[in-house]
């Protein structure tokens, strides 16, 4: 099947991809490899798809519909095959082959063109969280994830850099800076987590209503992993006069519901919006910089 890749994925590699980088262009040649060696049938390329990897709705050779994704090596695809396979479809997507070495990733057929995003707020939230909850168990043995304190610190290094090109965000990164050392002083548990959780990570499901996907997972405290959820619909938020006071009553809901540190889901959750938004600037995309560093600012 001659194919494009979804403009979506290109352009948001195109915005990370390193000097030198040709996976997309091998990415043909990549894609017809994984299919024939698993006998696949291809339906179609999810599309607008991820930012991080291409996504192929397929049929195995005895007609189960499956998926078939493929992304480049500095998406940790081979992090996310040990995640899905400890978590063994509980809470999350079922990966069919653990033991595939081709670096394409099988996994069952969920409803990619329904996500929890499309249930009305407070619902969308209480399902996300429900999900969430059951991704967060002991880490495998032997299995080495990143952990929270080694990608925070990396996107902190970033961070300080950006802040002395644009000093005007200087005092948003200083807080978020110290929001994050101080939270790593003494984490409270040391849990698996989905690593970039949001509403539409979470899709209709056949086996249970709703189950997450796209995982690129870490290995620290759980409130880490909640706190991406807090902003979702965040240009909603910003929208509405009360998104301040809706933003607080969320991190407080959020917090109970999940039995989660207020006072440190607010930390990850400053940290976090601060370290998207200057990374959406550095990129080129100064309205969603703007959105997130807003949102912060209410933290």
């Amino acid at each position: 099947m001659a194919f494009e890749p979804p403009r979506r994925l290109v352009r948001a590699l195109g915005e990370t991809a390193p000097d030198g980088d040709d996976w997309l262009g091998k990415l043909p040649e990549a894609f017809q490899q994984a299919v024939a060696l698993r006998g696949l049938t291809v339906e179609r390329v999810q599309a607008p798809g991820g930012r991080s990897s291409l996504v192929v709705l397929v049929r195995q050779p005895d007609g189960t519909p499956a998926v078939l994704k493929l992304a480049p090596p500095r998406a940790r695809p081979e992090s996310e095959r040990a995640a899905l396979a400890h978590w063994g479809g509980r809470g999350a997507v079922l990966l069919l082959e653990p033991g595939s070495t081709d670096g394409a990733l099988l996994l069952e057929r969920l409803h990619p063109d329904v996500s929890v995003r499309s249930l009305p707020e407070a619902k969308a939230l209480l399902e996300a969280a429900g999900t969430l909850r059951r991704l967060w168990v002991e880490p495998p043995q032997g299995q080495v994830f990143e952990t929270v304190a080694g990608r925070t610190g990396r996107q902190a290094a970033a961070m300080r850099a950006d802040a002395d090109a644009y000093p005007e965000l200087r005092p948003l990164v200083d807080a978020a800076l110290t929001a994050r050392d101080d939270l790593l002083t003494a984490p409270p548990e040391h849990r698996l987590l989905h690593g970039t959780f949001r509403q539409s990570k979470v899709l209709g499901a056949d086996r249970v209503p709703w189950l997450a996907v796209g995982p690129d997972p870490v290995v620290g405290e759980c409130a880490f992993d909640l706190a991406r959820l807090v902003r979702d619909r965040v240009e909603d938020l910003i929208a509405a006069p009360s998104g301040p006071s809706t933003t607080r009553r969320r991190v407080k809901r959020l917090a109970e519901s999940l039995e989660v540190d207020q006072d440190r889901l607010r930390g990850w959750t400053l940290f976090r919006a601060v370290e998207s938004g200057v990374r959406a600037r550095r990129v080129g995309r100064p309205r969603d910089a703007e959105l997130l560093l807003e949102f912060a600012g209410w933290l």
